[in-house]
């Protein structure tokens, strides 16, 4: 069992949500093969702490599409840290950076996040 813990104390988005990704990914281990899930699990804390560098808070978008005319969302960084919190917006980064297949889920919920 891999554990690993990263601490985000005053470092950026991209930074940590890379770090979290390459361990999920299990490309940090000699034993490395991209069609299994790494053992273990990867902790996050004080995210809450996590900087963003310029006016991403007001300009970064996350956008979804339903399929109906007309049903495009978009909402701000500072939006969706009201709504749902910091972990939310570290765990987008974070499964934006897994590969789209079979196993994001599975590596994805390796994945702890604590304030």
């Amino acid at each position: 069992m891999n554990n690993m813990t990263i601490d985000a104390t005053n470092k950026s988005l991209g930074r940590v949500a890379s770090a979290a990704a390459k361990v999920l990914l299990g490309k940090h281990s000699a034993g490395f093969a991209k069609n299994i899930v790494a053992s273990g699990e990867v902790k996050i804390i004080n995210a809450s702490k996590v900087r963003l560098s310029g006016q991403k808070t007001k300009d970064k978008e996350y956008v979804r599409y339903s399929g109906y005319p007309g049903g495009q969302k978009k909402e701000t960084y500072a939006m969706l840290i009201a709504r749902k919190g910091q972990k939310e917006a570290l765990r987008r980064a974070i499964l934006g950076m897994l590969p789209k297949n079979k196993l994001q889920a599975r590596r994805i919920k390796q994945l702890v996040i604590e304030n």
